[in-house]
């Protein structure tokens, strides 16, 4: 498909990564040293994709620490037809999981939790089978917990005031009227958001902190991730937030809420391109979590039943907070987001110092496969 038209980098200015790991804003990084040809070919695939006037997406890649590619198209909220730009927060759904690994591995670093401490060590009124469960079996989604969305009511409505939603809290309480778990904890491996919402919970207890706060002091605030937040409506407020869409039949409806919004551990992240490429710095120099300390996170888990799997079904590999499987050859961590009306998508390629981050605020968009076709583009060959 030829298109014609040419993406503006997002925001007024692009912001270019610099040495220090700030964001300085300036003219983009791929128009200082002349035309590139990934820029169109990756520009192009976006453009396609993404009509004017419509929800839309944000695609940044960097390139050991250096921005290369910085792109919007569509609109945050259709409402006011806001452009989608570098600040344009989005609910990252399942890409905050890595937060929530990151804020356990900060506590154990701290000496105040263990991987190895139980779900009845933490919580005592947990039913007995919680003995078994350990803090590494709830990042690597062994724990055998079912998913809360199975739990819940399911002709629950919205009230006059907005949704009816479960919290964090809602979900510890349900698990714990649940008799049994799934399986044997360590047996085999089940994608778990109850384990990373009951992961929260555990950050919040251990650190006498809500959740959002800690991670507002421990992660954001030291890498100045000023706009990223875990939101929790009436206590705190997202700036230049992108609203969720899903296309149907009359015409794009916002569909941005859902009853299993509200929880924070396994989706509730709200974040932009300029914040998350800080967050892919410090990942890449260590200057939050140092290597020895990350060095648990990124083994893959092992398992005698069911093994990991990618979306499509294929084979995978899960450390805490990320999937830890190759791609083409290349070391890689990534994840995948899908919450009501956003999409995203997050792939690092450490060893190529290659980073990829989509995220879109409709539920028609392939968020990951984007992700794959830039690192096409941009991976040396």
């Amino acid at each position: 498909m030829t298109v014609s038209r040419r993406l503006a980098p997002v925001g007024a200015a692009a912001c270019v990564l610099v040495l220090g790991g700030l964001a300085s804003c300036g003219k983009p990084a791929d128009r200082r040293r002349g035309p590139d040809p990934r820029t169109d070919r990756l520009e192009e695939r976006l453009a396609a994709l993404v009509a004017p006037r419509e929800p839309g997406a944000a695609v940044l890649v960097a390139a050991n620490g250096r921005i290369v590619f910085n792109r919007g198209a569509g609109v945050a909220d259709l409402r006011t037809g806001r452009p989608i730009d570098a600040r344009t927060n989005f609910r990252l759904a399942s890409v905050s999981k890595a937060f929530t690994a990151a804020a356990v591995v900060l506590l154990v670093h701290d000496g105040r939790l263990r991987y190895d401490d139980r779900l009845t060590d933490l919580f005592p009124d947990f039913p007995e089978y919680g003995r078994e469960i350990t803090v590494r079996n709830l990042l690597q989604h062994t724990s055998g917990l079912p998913d809360y969305e199975d739990l819940m009511d399911p002709v629950i409505e919205a009230d006059a005031s907005g949704l009816v939603q479960i919290s964090d809290a809602g979900v510890l309480d349900l698990l714990k009227h649940t008799p049994a778990p799934l399986f044997a904890p360590g047996e085999r491996w089940q994608y778990s958001n109850s384990g990373y919402v009951v992961l929260g919970g555990i950050v919040a207890k251990i650190s006498g902190l809500p959740f959002e706060d800690f991670l507002e002091r421990r992660i954001f605030a030291p890498l100045k991730m000023k706009r990223t937040l875990a939101y929790v409506r009436g206590r705190n407020v997202i700036s230049d937030r992108a609203f969720g869409h899903s296309r149907t039949e009359g015409g794009w409806r916002e569909t941005d809420q859902s009853p299993t919004s509200a929880t924070l551990g396994d989706g509730g992240v709200y974040s932009s391109l300029e914040d998350l490429a800080k967050w892919d710095e410090a990942l890449r120099r260590g200057s939050l979590i140092a290597e020895t300390d990350m060095r648990p996170a990124l083994e893959p888990v092992r398992v005698a039943g069911a093994q990991p799997v990618e979306p499509d079904g294929a084979p995978a590999a899960y450390g805490f907070g990320w999937f830890l499987n190759p791609w083409k050859g290349r070391s890689r961590m990534w994840h995948y987001g899908e919450t009501r009306g956003f999409r995203t998508a997050i792939e690092r390629f450490p060893e190529a110092g290659i980073t990829i981050v989509v995220l879109s605020n409709r539920s028609d968009f392939d968020a990951a496969a984007l992700a794959l076709a830039a690192a096409d583009i941009y991976l040396p060959k």
